[in-house]
């Protein structure tokens, strides 16, 4: 374990490296044209793209990138607090000092007298507190309504287990699915026809996707990387295809459909793409 010396110590630079940073933002906002220029709304799409490149980094596993993605993502968030403060609205101390004070009040087993034995009891302490806090009505309320749906799936469906509206065992998440997985098939198949139809057939379909989120639980699993981790593994397998095809002075819309199935076989069987 690490001395209280060496904690102090660690927590001593990062305050003198953070202090730069705002220095630093400081002076390429007074003398940067191109910072200058930047408000909320221009930053809003770059800082979404880098969210997606640290969970690219996060999901690769790299380290140092992980490291670089979560520097420019605080650059961001410093910026944000300056362009605020320009405008006399809030500062990056009253961000912080807000942050902290959500943390304290949403840890009452921490920083108070309340009770929590694991990981759903704190949950559910903390979807208790968010509705307190400024009249929330609904659990779901703070989810934005702009998430990717694989990921919106999985948020509210996180906050309904936490006040326990669940199925309570694997088993029946599992019967569910086998019934959507039959109410698909059956409106497929009495509707497909009739164009008009194909409602039913895509709200069968949702619901069956929306249980297989809901299942992913029971098994440990988070659907978001599973399903990236499929992407990927669907592309690198597309492209040793288009190499095999390449190798063949092919491009590979000119492949039969036998050379088509026999290359993919052949990419599904290489360690290295799974």
């Amino acid at each position: 374990m690490e001395s209280y010396a060496s904690l102090n110590s660690e927590k001593d630079e990062a305050l003198v490296a953070f202090g730069q940073l705002l220095v630093i933002t400081d002076e390429l906002r007074e003398k940067c044209p191109w910072d200058q220029k930047q408000t909320m709304k221009s930053l809003r799409h770059l800082t979404i793209e880098e969210v997606f490149e640290l969970s690219e980094a996060i999901m690769g596993g790299e380290m140092e990138h992980i490291k670089e993605e979560l520097g420019d993502l605080l650059l961001h968030i410093v910026l944000y607090a300056r362009i605020a403060s320009e405008q006399h609205s809030f500062s990056i101390n009253q961000v912080i000092q807000a942050l902290c004070k959500k943390l304290i009040h949403r840890h009452p087993h921490i920083y108070g007298q309340e009770k929590a034995e694991d990981a759903q009891s704190v949950k559910k302490n903390w979807e208790k507190r968010k509705l307190q806090e400024k009249g929330k009505q609904s659990l779901v309320g703070g989810v934005p309504r702009t998430l990717p749906s694989l990921i919106k799936a999985m948020r509210i469906q996180e906050k309904a287990y936490a006040i326990g509206l669940d199925w309570q065992d694997k088993a029946t998440a599992w019967q569910k699915i086998q019934g959507a997985v039959q109410a698909l098939t059956q409106e497929h198949s009495q509707r497909a026809s009739i164009p008009t139809q194909q409602q039913k057939v895509q709200e069968e379909f949702g619901e069956l996707l929306f249980l297989l989120v809901t299942h992913a639980k029971f098994m440990a699993i988070d659907p978001e990387e599973a399903l990236e981790k499929a992407n990927k593994r669907f592309i690198n397998q597309l492209q040793y295809v288009e190499q095999r095809a390449s190798q063949q002075n092919k491009p590979i819309t000119q492949l039969s459909t036998e050379e088509l199935r026999h290359y993919w076989e052949e990419a599904k069987q290489q360690p290295d793409l799974q």
